[in-house]
């Protein structure tokens, strides 16, 4: 049920769905004064809601500090990457990759250069639809076949959230490993790295966080970013106000 709510809200707290909704009620309203005010309205949300300054100031005071590769001195026990990153296509037996893939990248890096000693994958169907997707056993097998050992990967494909992510794969990982000092290096995008961490922690598990797939990147003061209207501003305050809302009812329900 959580998570069918959680769907539904994710829709609800859409900028467009609210910007229709006030067109749609001026453009039936028979009242004159609530029909100019009502489209006043929109007009204004829909200005804001395109800002792209405004949107990177919000991202920029929501995303947590960079973890440089060099500032890791010892490596971590596990390198435990959210999902979120992927899609399947069945038919062609291939991965597409959406932005957050940089989760991915950053994940193989980290490896690579030594600062994780395994790897571990958590993450299985986001959708109320397509619920056989296993998305963390598609990435292990994309790890295998580009040359990773197996022997490093772990993963778990059954969380379809933040939260059951965080308890399965502290329960994978106290099984295999009952030493009291293992470490954590989190690795998700930066948007989602203070719920990720809020559910981790937790679970118990000693949890340092490296962000990936910033939005808030360098501050710009030119004319298109500050004043003209950007339709990829209104998708990154969705993304946003989910997330923002999606901490808060963690919160609330104790997750975090």
């Amino acid at each position: 049920m959580f998570f069918i709510l959680s769907k539904v809200m994710m829709f609800l707290i859409m900028p467009i769905v609210w910007i229709i909704g006030i067109l749609m009620y001026s453009l039936f309203t028979k009242n004159s004064k609530r029909k100019r005010k009502s489209s006043i309205f929109a007009i204004i949300l829909i200005f804001f809601f395109s800002n792209s300054f405004i949107i990177d100031e919000v991202f920029r005071a929501w995303e947590m500090p960079v973890l440089t590769y060099n500032q890791i001195q010892k490596p971590y026990d596990y390198g435990i990457v959210l999902g979120g990153m992927i899609t399947h296509d069945s038919k062609n037996d291939r991965i597409n990759v959406v932005r957050s893939f940089d989760r991915m990248l950053q994940t193989i890096e980290l490896y690579k250069k030594n600062k994780i000693k395994k790897i571990f994958l958590t993450g299985g169907s986001g959708s109320i639809v397509e619920d056989k997707f296993y998305e963390a056993e598609l990435l292990r097998n994309f790890l295998v076949r580009i040359g990773i050992p197996s022997e490093d990967i772990l993963y778990e494909s059954n969380s379809r959230n933040t939260r059951e992510n965080a308890v399965y794969t502290a329960k994978i990982i106290n099984q295999i490993d009952t030493s009291e000092t293992k470490r954590c290096l989190l690795i998700t995008s930066a948007f989602h790295m203070r719920r990720g961490l809020g559910c981790f922690r937790k679970v118990g598990l000693d949890i340092t966080p490296f962000v990936a797939d910033r939005y808030a990147g360098e501050r710009k003061f030119v004319f298109d970013h500050l004043f003209i209207p950007n339709v990829v501003a209104i998708e990154n305050w969705t993304l946003f106000l989910h997330e923002f809302t999606g901490y808060i009812v963690y919160a609330m329900m104790g997750y975090i």
